[in-house]
């Protein structure tokens, strides 16, 4: 079979959608029992002839989603369906491009290509065959004998997508493949699979790809999902109708990417409503990986020329060169201490993020211990049980946990960690890396 594929148009309402999700909830269990919710209650449709792109904050299980949509992973509520039938594993009509390039090393380009066809039983002849048409298809041409090791990566993705393509999946599920990639690198693969798939040159009739990058997404999709966390789950959607190719820097374009960081910055308000205020966190909220250097160095930029404390967050991504995962930590840090609004795809310093961006480092500390104390409950719980103790010590252990009721044992650590490294710039407490023991014995 060949990979040059017509793809099956909408019009074709009496068969069953590609692909579909209903009711999934995801629950995974710790060591003690305690169950932790991951997924919840997630309804979605693949529909014929489009692509879908799934944004959100790391954690929010996105990647989760995806795996369960691949039949990696069993859903703990709902089922998934593929063309009507529900999935209970792996299924030969959906292929899944990860982010790490996942090549054998021992094997070359072809024999890496083949792998998947051979686990099918397909006849070494035809392999080869669809193997080369494969490569061909994908620019790989001429490298089929190369060995990973001797090429970049951009050249090892095109292998992992020829891996893909040559099953001849009729969905593609892509969970941050240009991740990974510089971002030129990443540009040509993306724009040659949007060329691949605008051409009908491969049989794939419907595309998922789990994304960090808002103009990639813009980019892309027919449809766009913003994922919310703990747990996650599809707090909204956005129709894309531009048509390939699209340029970022046309009006229509630049304002869908508006909508998105709009979408992606606003939370739900203490009143119910969609606001600028988040609900109140517990002690086992996860955290945003934000240090506390970055965060400095945006206050000032926002401070200055042409921002003036105010910002439009696309223009600040770009003028600053600022990632999705790099900017939506520190927006959501800014927000929980108080130092900023952010509303309607713009930010807005307060008036203690202003005062911040003028002080001193010494004060700076005060105002960052002073929000710490006030906004974030486990920095409030540590600081309580070190005053309350005789020796004013206690293991990171006794912590740690608390936050695995709550979270993941890697999550967990890395929320730790992060509260850790805030508080002892803050002079909040101290921390002994060595003997894993916070204190207050340098106050």
């Amino acid at each position: 079979m060949s990979l040059v594929a017509e793809r099956v148009t909408t019009s074709s309402t009496a068969a069953a959608p590609p692909l579909r999700a209903i009711a999934v909830s995801k629950t995974y269990r710790t060591p003690d029992h305690i169950g932790r919710l991951v997924l919840e209650n997630i309804d979605f449709t693949l529909h014929e002839g489009e692509i879908v792109a799934v944004l959100g904050k790391s954690g929010a299980g996105k990647s989760t989603f995806l795996r369960i949509l691949a039949g990696l992973l069993p859903p703990s509520l709902g089922h998934v369906e593929y063309r009507g039938q529900p999935i209970t594993g792996p299924v030969r009509g959906i292929a899944m491009v990860f982010q790490s390039f996942a090549l054998f090393p021992w094997l070359t380009v072809l024999g890496n290509v083949e792998l998947g066809l051979e686990a099918q039983g397909v006849s070494a002849a035809e392999r080869r065959r669809r193997a080369v048409e494969a490569i061909d298809i994908i620019g790989l041409d001429g490298f089929e004998s190369a060995y990973p090791k001797e090429l970049s990566g951009g050249m090892q993705q095109r292998v992992s997508f020829a891996r893909a393509l040559v099953v001849n999946p009729d969905i593609l599920l892509l969970d941050e493949p240009f991740s990974q990639l510089d971002v030129l690198t990443a540009e040509t693969l993306r724009n040659d699979l949007l060329d691949l798939w605008v051409e009908r040159r491969i049989p794939t009739k419907g595309i998922l790809i789990v994304s960090h990058n808002i103009e990639e997404a813009v980019d892309m999709a027919d449809r766009i999902l913003i994922f919310s966390s703990d747990p996650g789950g599809i707090s909204a959607e956005l129709t894309v109708r531009l048509p390939h190719p699209r340029s970022p820097d046309s009006p229509a374009f630049r304002q869908i990417v508006d909508q998105v960081y709009t979408l992606l910055t606003t939370v739900p308000g203490r009143d119910g409503r969609r606001g600028v205020k988040p609900e109140p966190i517990g002690v086992g909220y996860r955290l945003p990986d934000a240090p506390v250097q970055q965060l400095s160095a945006l206050v000032e930029k926002l401070t200055e020329e042409p921002y003036n404390g105010r910002a439009d967050l696309p223009h600040l991504a770009d003028e600053e060169n600022l990632t999705t995962d790099e900017l939506l930590p520190l927006l959501e840090l800014l927000q929980l201490l108080g130092l900023a609004n952010v509303s309607g795809g713009d930010i807005e310093l307060t008036g203690a993020g202003r005062r911040y961006a003028e002080a001193d480092m010494l004060s700076r500390k005060q105002i960052f211990a002073e929000a710490l104390l006030k906004n974030v409950p486990l920095a409030v719980h540590i600081r309580r049980v070190l005053d309350e103790r005789p020796g004013h010590r206690a293991p990171a252990a006794r912590f740690l946990r608390e936050l695995e009721d709550h979270l993941s044992e890697e999550e967990a650590e890395r929320v730790l960690d992060t509260v850790i490294n805030w508080g002892r710039h803050a002079e909040i407490f101290a921390y002994d890396d060595d003997d894993r023991v916070l204190s207050l014995e340098n106050f």
